[in-house]
């Protein structure tokens, strides 16, 4: 039997049973997504390995400098890799939000609470930048478009995330968002999925983690989506979104934690469990 997110109170006997569903409820499927603020999800997990040190720096007497601001340098989404809602997000997703936030900052939140301790920035820099996945510790070939922040963190604010920060802990990230554009591809012959399969053929090459698409068969391709916040989580539905770098903002010999460019692939931690 084969259960699924969009019908949690359904089993299917078979994939094309399940594909039909989807087909017939594709409209309400897409309304109800669309009217849902997506947050994180944490059902798949992938641990990049990534280089961290402790950012503290010390005066030539050897004495303790005390710190009190970091810039950290984090990555909010990836496009080109399914995540745990099922979402494949394409490169320019975040193009427009990002223009039309261009005078203004973004919310860098703690898994995404919006009380005011939980506040990591209210003025974060937000970016797309191409990178390469294996720059981000995951062993892909290709590249991906990154949301990136660029994000002051005082210890006054949220003194908590600061230590969580400094001491190379915060390992993943979310995107909290809305969808604007939306469609469904699924993987079937059947002339019923014609428009379906035609969406999964365009995109399918894209995909970094294939493997999650072969399994499953379908996936929800977002072409635009809002950005509402990120958020600093222990968990991501999209786990590659790691933690750039941390740098000390009071001395000037800052100290920098950057990402290792290419990490062998026997250093990976790579665990996950798929829901179809």
């Amino acid at each position: 039997m084969i259960v699924c997110k969009e019908f949690p109170d359904r089993e299917f006997s078979s994939q094309e049973e399940l594909f039909k569903a989807l087909k017939e409820n594709k409209p309400s499927l897409i309304a109800l997504k669309k009217s849902t603020e997506k947050r994180t999800d944490s059902i798949s997990y992938v641990n990049s390995e990534v280089s961290k040190e402790l950012v503290n720096n010390k005066e030539e007497n050897g004495s303790n400098t005390e710190v009190d601001k970091l810039q950290v340098k984090v990555v909010i989404n990836t496009t080109n890799f399914i995540d745990s809602h099922n979402d494949l997000h394409i490169n320019g997703i975040w193009n427009k939000s990002v223009s039309d936030n261009s005078n203004k900052g973004f919310l860098h939140l703690q898994e995404h609470d919006r009380d005011f301790d939980k506040v990591i920035s209210d003025n974060a820099k937000g970016y797309v930048e191409s990178v390469s996945w294996k720059s981000l510790g995951l062993p892909y070939n290709g590249k991906t478009e990154a949301l990136i922040f660029d994000s002051i963190i005082e210890k006054k604010r949220n003194e908590f995330m600061f230590k969580q920060y400094a001491n190379g802990w915060v390992k993943n990230h979310s995107v909290g968002m809305r969808y604007v554009k939306i469609d469904l591809a699924v993987n079937s012959e059947s002339e019923w999925d014609k428009d379906e399969k035609e969406v999964w053929d365009k995109y399918y090459n894209v995909i970094a983690n294939k493997e999650v698409a072969d399994e499953r068969g379908y996936f929800w391709v977002v072409s635009e989506a809002k950005i509402i916040e990120g958020s600093a989580v222990v968990m991501g539905s999209n786990s590659a979104t790691p933690t750039i770098s941390v740098e000390n903002k009071t001395e000037a010999d800052n100290i920098t934690s950057e990402i290792k460019e290419e990490p062998s692939i026997d250093t990976q931690k790579r665990k996950r469990s798929v829901i179809i």
